[in-house]
C-alpha cells in the first residue's frame, strides 16, 4: 500500500506478536512442545496438534533401542585421567624429565612448549570391583560402581581450546551453530512428557562453560528441539510463572485469544510453524505446575538425600544428579549436567589442592546416580555418559603449582546403562598416557554409539540445511561395538 512501511506492517503481524511475547511463556515453550496426545488431555485445548502433527510426538528410532534416556555428566574444563582413572609407573619414574621428542612432533599445546617436562602424579591409585578398575584417592565412591561403569581409557578429540573443544564434543563440530546432541535426539525420538522440556540443561560450579548455549543450542534445527536450562530455586525457568494479578483463568484466556488469532493466520498462510506456536502456550500453561513439581525434593526420603550428599535448600551438583533421576523418570529424553571447573593448569586452579574440592562435590553425586538408577530398574533404560572436553598432559606446566595442559590425544570418559557392558575397560594409553594406543575412541565414534544404543542409525539421522544433509557426527564415526553389553 502507498506510504506504508511494510516492514512496520511485518513487526506487527500475529506470529511477530508472539515472538516479541514479554509474557515469557512463548520463547520457554519452543523448546517444549507437547507429546502425542496432549490435545487430548488438556482441559483447556479445543483441537490443536495431534499425531503426525505434532513434532515432538514420541516415535520409534531406526531400529530397537536399547536406551530411552540420556544423562551426561559434563565435567567442563577437561578432567585429568591421570590424576583419576589412569595410573602410569613409567611415568612416576620419568618424573621431571623431558618428554621424548617422538611424543610431541608436530603436535599443538594451549600453553605449554613441546619440551615441557613430565609430571608424574601425586596421588594414589586403587583397584575397585571384580573388574579391577583403577581409581584415584578422589574418587572414592566411583570405586562401589566399578562393576556397573565402562571405562573409555583411548578418547581422542580434535580441537584443543575450551570453547570449540566443548561444542565439538556436544555438537560434532567446533564451528558454533550446529545442532547439539540433546537436540538431534530429540529430533529423532521427541519426547515422552507433555508438561516437561524434552532436553533439560542443569549448571553447578562456580561458573558458567565456555562455549555457553552453543553446547545446548539446536543450531540449525528448529528452536524446539534447543535444551532448557533450569535454574536453581522453586523457579526454575525464567518467566514461567504469572505476573502479580493474573489468575489461571485470566492467563488462560490470554492463551486462548492468542491461539485463535493464529488459527487465523493459520488458514491464510497454512505455515505449520504456527501450528507448532498455538500448543506451546498450552504446553507453558502446565509446566507452571510441573517444573516447580519437579524441582521440590521435599518428597525424597532422607536415605536417598544422604547417598547424593544432598542439604535441603542448597544447590549443588548432588542435588542436580537426584533431580536428573527425577526428571528422567516424568520421561524427559535428554539431561546435561554441566560441572565446572575442571581446568586445572597450575596456579590457583591446580592438581595439589583444587582439584580435590572438584572431585569431592561429583565423585559421591555421580555413584549415588548409578546406583539409584539401577536399585530402580531405570539404568538398563538410561545412559549415563561422565567426561570432559578433552584430558590433560603427562608434562605439567611451569607455574608455581602444579598443573597440566590440554591434551586430546588419549583421555578417559565412562559410560554406564543403556545397553553398555559393565565392568569393562576398553582402550589403553602408552606408558606415559600420552597417546591412546590400544581401543581408540575418537568423539565422533563416541556420539555414534550413543545414538545407536537411542536406536537412532548416525548415518541417518540427518537434517538438510543451506543445500546439504548435515548429521552429528559429519562424515565420521562409528559404533563402538566392544562396549555394548
Amino acid at each position: 500500500m502507498k506510504g506504508v512501511n511494510t516492514n512496520q506492517l511485518w513487526s506487527h503481524s500475529r506470529r511477530a506478536f508472539l515472538r516479541d511475547s514479554t509474557m515469557g511463556l512463548g520463547s520457554m515453550a519452543l523448546a517444549s512442545l507437547l507429546n502425542e496426545g496432549y490435545a487430548q488431555t488438556s482441559p483447556r485445548s479445543r483441537g490443536g496438534l495431534a499425531g503426525e502433527s505434532n513434532p515432538l510426538r514420541p516415535r520409534p528410532g531406526h531400529f530397537p533401542a536399547k536406551a530411552k534416556a540420556v544423562i551426561f555428566l559434563f565435567m567442563a574444563g577437561g578432567p585429568s585421567h591421570l590424576e583419576l582413572f589412569d595410573p602410569k609407573p613409567t611415568l612416576q619414574r620419568l618424573d621431571g624429565q623431558t618428554v621424548p621428542a617422538s611424543f610431541t612432533q608436530g603436535r599443538r599445546f594451549a600453553f605449554i612448549r613441546p619440551d615441557a617436562k613430565l609430571l608424574g602424579t601425586r596421588r594414589r591409585f586403587f583397584k575397585a570391583g571384580q573388574s579391577g578398575a583403577d581409581f584415584s584417592e578422589l574418587l572414592p565412591f566411583h570405586r562401589d560402581i566399578a562393576d556397573d561403569i565402562c571405562i573409555l581409557k583411548g578418547m581422542k578429540t580434535d580441537v584443543f581450546n575450551h570453547g570449540p573443544a566443548k561444542v565439538f564434543l556436544n555438537t560434532g563440530s567446533p564451528q558454533f551453530g550446529r545442532p547439539s546432541m540433546g537436540s538431534w535426539i530429540t529430533y529423532g525420538l521427541g519426547s515422552e512428557s507433555n508438561s516437561l522440556p524434552a532436553f533439560v540443561v542443569l549448571q553447578s560450579g562456580p561458573r558458567g562453560p565456555r562455549g555457553g548455549a552453543a553446547i545446548w543450542s539446536s543450531g540449525f534445527l528448529p528452536t524446539l528441539y534447543s535444551g532448557t536450562p533450569f535454574l536453581r530455586g522453586p523457579q526454575p525457568i525464567l518467566d514461567l510463572q504469572s505476573p502479580p494479578g493474573v489468575n489461571p483463568q485470566q492467563q488462560g484466556a490470554f492463551i486462548d485469544a492468542v491461539r485463535d488469532l493464529n488459527r487465523l493466520r493459520l488458514r491464510e498462510t497454512n505455515d505449520p510453524e504456527i501450528e507448532t506456536r498455538i500448543n506451546a502456550y498450552e504446553t507453558a500453561f502446565r509446566m507452571q505446575t510441573a517444573a516447580p513439581e519437579v524441582m521440590n525434593l521435599t518428597g525424597e526420603t532422607a536415605e536417598t538425600l544422604r547417598l547424593y550428599g544432598v542439604e535441603q535448600g542448597r544447590a549443588s551438583f548432588g542435588a542436580n544428579c537426584l533431580l536428573t533421576r527425577r526428571l528422567v523418570e516424568r520421561g524427559v529424553r535428554y539431561i546435561q549436567l554441566i560441572h565446572t571447573d575442571w581446568d586445572h593448569h597450575g596456579g590457583p586452579l591446580n592438581l595439589e589442592t583444587s582439584i580435590d574440592g572438584i572431585a569431592r562435590e561429583v565423585d559421591r553425586p555421580s555413584a549415588a546416580l548409578v546406583k539409584d538408577l539401577k536399585r530402580r530398574g531405570m539404568l538398563d533404560d538410561t545412559l549415563v555418559i561422565w567426561g570432559g572436553e578433552f584430558g590433560r598432559t603427562p608434562m605439567g606446566e611451569p607455574r608455581e603449582s602444579l598443573g597440566r595442559d590440554h591434551h586430546i590425544d588419549g583421555y578417559t570418559m565412562w559410560l554406564a546403562g543403556g545397553g553398555i557392558k559393565p565392568g569393562h575397560t576398553h582402550g589403553r594409553t602408552d606408558e606415559i598416557g600420552y597417546n591412546a594406543v590400544e581401543g581408540a575412541t575418537h568423539v565422533h565414534d563416541l556420539q555414534a554409539t550413543i545414538l545407536h544404543q537411542m536406536g537412532l542409525e548416525h548415518t541417518r539421522l540427518t537434517y538438510r540445511f543451506q543445500g546439504r544433509d548435515f548429521r552429528l557426527t559429519d562424515v565420521h564415526g562409528h559404533v563402538v561395538r566392544e562396549i555394548l553389553a
